[in-house]
This record gives C-alpha cells, structure tokens and sequence, in this order.
C-alpha cells in the first residue's frame, strides 16, 4: 500500500510541458484581471505527520498537470513552496509571486487495514488574489487508487473556472499515467527528491540518485522519465566524479533511451542535451535539440536554464541574459535559476545585477555551497578581497565548514580565498572529500602549499596529482580538464616542457570557440601554467585574451589573486589591472 501512495500521489508532475511565463510585479494590483497566472500552494496534510509526503506528492501533481494546459502560467514548484504554512494573505503572496490566482487544498489519507480499500479526501480551493475571494471549492472522496483521476479532476476544474478550453489531446494527456508499476515509479520518485531542483551536485548524492533511476527503469524499462532523470544525473556524475569510458557510455545510453520514449518532449531533449552538453562538450548539438523542444515546450524551467548555458558557451550572450531572466521570472525564488543568472551577469562583468540576484537568492538558499561561492566571487572581481572572505566566514556559521572549504577549492580553483584558518582546514581534509580523486586532492594541496610558500610539500603532492591524472588520462585520453591539471602539476614540479605541452594540449582540445565558459577555463589555466614555469609575456598574452572576451576574471580579480603576484610591476601587468 506504501508503494501505491508513493506511486500515486506525485501523478505525472515531471510530465508537465512546461509553464507559461510569468513576471514579477511589485504588487498584486499590477497583474492584469485576464491573466491565467496561478500559484498552486504546498497542500496541508490533515493526516498522521508521517504522510505529509502524499500531501506534497498530490500537490505537485496537480501544479504539472496545470502547468501542462494552455494558456495556463503556473509558478514553478521552488518558489511556490515557500508558502509552507504561510500566515501571509493572499494578496501578499499574489504580489511576492506576481500570479492572479493561488490553489489551496486540505489532504487526508484515510487507511484501511488489510483487505480494506484506503480513500483519499481532497478539499481544494481555488482564490483570487485580488479579493482573496473563492471562486471555485469541490471536494474529492476517491479510493487510493484512483487518486491519479482525482488529480486530473481537479486540474480539469480549476482550467474551467478559468475558461480555459481543453482540447481532445489535452484532456488525454491529463488522464495520463507516467507509468503503471508502482515500485518503479516509487524508486523514481525517490532519486528525483535527491535530484529535485538541482541539489544533487556532490557525486555521493548523484551515485544515490542513479541507483534509484536504475531500479525503476529495471522494473519498467519503458519509464521514460525515470530514463531521462538517469542521464542527466549520470552525465551531472561525469563532470563531477572521475572520468570513466563506461560512465560516459552510459550516460548516452540513458539518454537515448529517454529521447526515444519521449522524442521531442522536454524530458527528452533535457536528458540528450545533458549529454552532448556536459560528456561530449558539444554545446552547438545540445542547443539543437533543446530548440527543438522549446517549440513545443517554451517556457519549461529546465530547457530555458539549459538553452541559457549553451548560448553562453557558444558567445550567444544575449540570448543566454534572456532566457536565464526568463527561467528566473518563471521560478523567482529558487536558487538554481539564480545560479544561472549570476553565472552570466559576472561573466558580463554586470556587478550590481550580479550581486542583486545573488543576495536575494542567499535569502532563499542561505546554505546552498554555489550561491555563497558566486557573491564572494562577485567580490573578487571588484577587487575586494577582504569581502569576499567575510561572506566565506558569516557562511560558515551555518554550513558544513568542511564542505564549503572543500566545494571553494576543488570546484571553484579558490583556495587562495581562504583566510590562513581555513587554509588550514583545507590542508586536513583527506581524499574522501574530494570523492577519493586523489588528482585533484593532490593538485589542490600542491596549489595551497605554494601559495603558502612551501616549495618542499607542494612538490610532493603536485607528483602524487601527477600520477593520478597520468591514470585517469590513460581511460579519457582526450579530456581537456585533465590535461590542463596535469600540466599544472608538472609546472609546480618544474618541469617546464611537459607542463607548457599539456597546456597547449588542453586549449586544443577545449578551445573558447567550442565552449566559451570551459574554454575559457582552459587559457586561465595555462596562464597560471606558463607563470609557474617562467613564461611571463605568454602568460601575459592570455590575460589579455581573456579580459576582453566575457570572463569572469576582471582587472580587480587580479589586483588581488595572489596566483599573478609575479606579474606585479610589469609594465603590461599594470595596464591591464588599471581598468575597472
């Protein structure tokens, strides 16, 4: 019974289309009388707390299934969620969310011992924003089983009371059921939570989520979201764990799969797309396939933030501005299309924005690794240093110091961030918090050594990065990112040929035409790389290649990191750090 709840209650939320756009207003007042824009509010659970996920499931249902109708502009589910047990008014949330209408429900489920039939009351209401009036209320007593109708019912009624016209093909698509075993779609719902916008970033998470999406595709191998959600997470796990052929086959295969049950579908193309995006690093055959999508899908969240990310790799920066706006107007106070949108805006080199989107998405996320690393970084750029630590030391008191300090250097190449404290903490952490990569554990300590000047230890473990990208490299000969670590690890060893080599190797491999962002990392890279080994006008050369394409180094980032210390004085150095 368990696993028919479980199966149940979400419905086919991740089958949603999409949503329609929506913008913030300042007030409920100025959101227009015709507009179809709705919030579908967490639904409270009248029954034992511990089945406080059925009510969240059937919620959830409900907001895919409207976000799926025409005409219909439905906030997405992070920002909608905020309203937890909100004491806010109606024309309060209206307002924070820019929507005309709010769907609020009661949800009990009622247990039968065995043999018995187990119910399910729904008690929803549908609100308008700018009275707080009811403008529709029905209830629902149905069996358990049949709670996938009582879903489509009640997305059917709040579209009518809206005079919104359902279509032959709509109304089939509501009555649809993502998948008819329940164990499978119970292990999918279960790596989607870990997944659930984005928060599977660290590989222990995204190796919990594949085990999940795996069981589910095993029990119905036609489950083609539970395919979809494999793919993106494996190819999430290719970027973040070490690099193997079987992983990166893998990831394709899921892909496929998923585009194949769902061809042209967002689930489809976000799963494909992950793919070429982030193991091939074909941004151009990505963006394809997610254009295809967006057709027929044009305002679905995850495309709009995925089709940002490869127009900006390709130089599209001002369609990327303005689907990652778009994606953010759609779900305002969640962090991952924050995220998104700082990302751009410090590339742009757009300060104010860039801090004003990551100040307000802290309020949200205030734990969230990435946004704290983004407004320090915003920091760095403007040449602010000691700022930028003071938001790395306030964090602190609310995060896993661990965790953060480990997120700045490993992900982030910031260990010359840190204060001497946290230096410290850094130099302590072993190889299990750098997912046993002891390339990039090694690399990161050599790193931290030589900036403290410790010539001796920074040998020592740059030659022990060394052997393991030299191991990784024999399974992903063609990986730009480990040969540029590799050649960084042979520059601190001295070794001034080999490093030089692996550099150049890397910008062959990745260069800024491919993949703007990744290539841009490349040249950063080799610029430390030919610094380390002596090569100071080549070094040069690279700066100012990168600070006059959209990068988020800046003439202030360089003032201050002390990875360019040597560069100080020179002529050229100085002009460059004199802009702004």
């Amino acid at each position: 019974l368990a696993g028919i709840a479980m199966a149940a209650v979400a419905g086919i939320a991740a089958a949603a289309v999409g949503v329609q756009a929506l913008r913030v207003r300042g007030s409920a007042t100025a959101v227009p009388l015709n507009d179809r824009s709705i919030a579908v509010l967490p639904f409270e659970n009248l029954g034992d707390s511990a089945d406080a996920y059925f009510a969240d499931g059937v919620t959830d249902a409900v907001r895919g299934k409207l976000g799926a109708l025409p005409g219909m502009r439905v906030i997405a589910r992070a920002s909608s969620n905020q309203y937890r047990a909100s004491t806010k008014t109606p024309q309060e949330i209206g307002a924070e969310l820019g929507v005309q209408y709010l769907l609020t429900a009661t949800v009990r489920w009622q247990k039968q011992g065995a043999g018995g039939v187990s119910r399910v009351q729904v008690r929803p209401e549908l609100v308008t924003v700018r009275d707080a009036a009811s403008k529709w209320q029905e209830p629902f007593d149905a069996a358990l089983t049949d709670v996938f109708q009582v879903q489509a019912d009640i997305a059917g009624r709040v579209a009518g009371a809206l005079d919104v016209a359902l279509g032959d093909s709509v109304k089939r698509m509501l009555n649809a059921a993502p998948t008819a075993n329940l164990a499978a779609y119970d292990a999918y719902l279960k790596g989607r939570a870990i997944q659930q916008g984005g928060a599977a970033t660290d590989p222990a998470s995204l190796r919990r989520a594949i085990a999940l999406h795996e069981q589910a595709v095993a029990l119905d191998p036609k489950f083609a979201f539970a395919w979809g959600e494999l793919a993106i997470a494996r190819a999430n796990l290719y970027t973040r764990g070490i690099l193997t052929p079987e992983l990166a086959r893998l990831a394709r295969a899921a892909a496929e799969q998923a585009e194949a049950l769902g061809p042209g579908t967002a689930a489809g193309a976000n799963a494909l797309g992950a793919y070429f995006r982030r193991v091939e690093i074909d941004n151009a055959r990505a963006l394809a396939v997610y254009e295809n999508a967006l057709r027929t899908a044009p305002n679905d969240i995850a495309l709009l933030t995925s089709v940002a990310t490869a127009e900006r790799a390709l130089g599209r920066l001002d369609a990327s501005l303005q689907h990652a706006r778009q994606a953010r107007t759609l779900d305002p106070r969640a962090p991952g299309p924050a995220v998104r949108l700082v990302s751009i805006l410090l590339s742009l080199r757009r300060y104010p924005e860039a801090t004003a989107v990551a100040d307000s998405a802290r309020v949200l996320a205030p734990t969230a690794l990435q946004i704290i690393t983004q407004r320090a970084a915003i920091s760095l750029a403007q040449g602010d240093l000691p700022g930028a630590r003071a938001v790395v030391q306030a964090a602190m008191a609310t995060v896993d110091r661990a965790a953060l300090v480990a997120f700045i250097a490993q992900w982030e190449d910031l260990c010359w961030m840190l204060d001497d404290a946290a230096q410290q903490e850094l130099l302590a952490l072993p190889p299990s918090h750098f997912d046993e990569d002891r390339g990039r554990w090694g690399l990161i300590r050599a790193q931290a050594y030589h900036l403290r000047g410790d010539a001796a230890r920074s040998r020592i473990y740059a030659d022990s990065a060394r052997l393991a990208f030299e191991e990784q490299l024999r399974a992903t000969p063609v990986n730009a990112q480990r040969h540029a670590s590799r050649g960084r690890a042979l520059a601190y060893l001295g070794r001034k040929a080999e490093a030089i080599a692996e550099g150049e190797r890397a910008g062959q491999l990745l260069p800024v035409s491919q993949d703007a962002a990744v290539g841009g990392s490349m040249q950063h890279q080799r610029a430390m790389i030919y610094l380390l080994v002596g090569e100071r006008d080549k070094a040069l050369g690279l700066l100012e290649g990168l600070l006059t394409m959209p990068f988020f180094l800046s003439p202030g980032w360089l003032r201050i990191d002390p990875t360019f210390a040597a560069l100080r004085g020179d002529p050229r150095f100085e002009r460059l750090v004199a802009g702004r």
